[in-house]
């Protein structure tokens, strides 16, 4: 079978902030069409590395490349501004603008494209929020007169005006109560299959991870120490992974324990 597509390609990357190095040598490849979450402890460089992943930082040596584009090479306008538009983003606690009324922050990075009339705008954005479920008598409102939940949603309709292929996540579900957070994580998984999107996340909800990730890329030790499946990078040996899955890898144990004490158990009379 072929390679997957690399969507974002990581090569020999290193961050040093003066005599601090948080990454050293760190490759990564995005797949096409997969959500690979991107796990670590305090301090690892997730947030860094989704940084220049998205282009609002640059490391210190190696390159990023998105749709095969380097980072470094984006100093033409038009070309910078057209990976922009193929990507979106859902920040951390949704950082709507408070100034803003939800259909205003939806709308605006579609009135940023200074080609739309105002009349396809107000159409295009009722859709996006139809597509988070957020219904029309809400798009007046103002963010602090939204729940947790409802600012999530507004937030990705917003990471969602620009159909893009790439969508980053930022803690998706931090905030939400366990209900809001599985709702959350089924229309992500519904817009990922309607709308083929690639999806680059940040979590530390283990709830999270396992329903949405089909891959895993961990940060330790200043690198990229695996990335695979839960159930490999579960069985990957390291202090990190230990405590981050322990609870995971015990029901992995379970589960072999009890098939294998199944198949070995003597045959009733």
């Amino acid at each position: 079978m072929p390679n997957p597509e690399c969507i974002i390609e990581i090569e020999s990357l290193y961050t040093r902030f003066g005599n601090h190095v948080v990454h050293r040598d760190v490759n990564l490849c995005v797949h096409r069409g997969e959500i690979l979450t991107l796990i670590g402890g305090s301090g690892s460089g997730k947030t860094t590395l989704l940084r220049q992943m998205l282009g609002l930082e640059q490391p210190s040596q190696g390159s990023v490349k998105v749709f095969g584009n380097s980072r470094d090479d984006l100093i033409q306008n038009h070309l910078k501004s057209n990976i922009r538009n193929r990507s979106g983003v859902l920040f951390q606690q949704g950082a709507l603008f408070s100034a803003l009324t939800v259909f205003d922050n939806v709308a605006l990075p579609l009135r940023e494209l200074h080609i739309l009339s105002e009349d396809l705008i107000r159409e295009l954005v009722m859709i996006k929020l139809d597509m988070v479920a957020i219904e029309a008598e809400h798009a007046d409102k103002m963010p602090a007169a939204l729940s947790g939940g409802m600012i999530k949603r507004v937030a990705l309709a917003r990471a969602l005006a620009l159909d893009p292929e790439l969508l980053f996540l930022d803690e998706p579900t931090a905030g939400l109560d366990p209900e809001l957070s599985g709702s959350f994580v089924e229309l992500v998984l519904a817009l990922r299959s309607e709308l083929d999107l690639t999806i680059v996340m940040v979590t530390h909800d283990l709830d999270t991870l396992v329903a949405l990730s089909d891959r895993i890329a961990v940060l330790a030790d200043q690198k990229v120490i695996v990335t695979d499946t839960l159930e490999q990078v579960c069985q990957f040996q390291h202090p990190f992974i230990a405590s981050f899955f322990k609870s995971i890898r015990q029901k992995i144990e379970q589960n072999t324990h009890s098939e294998h004490s199944w198949k070995t158990a003597p045959m009733p009379l």
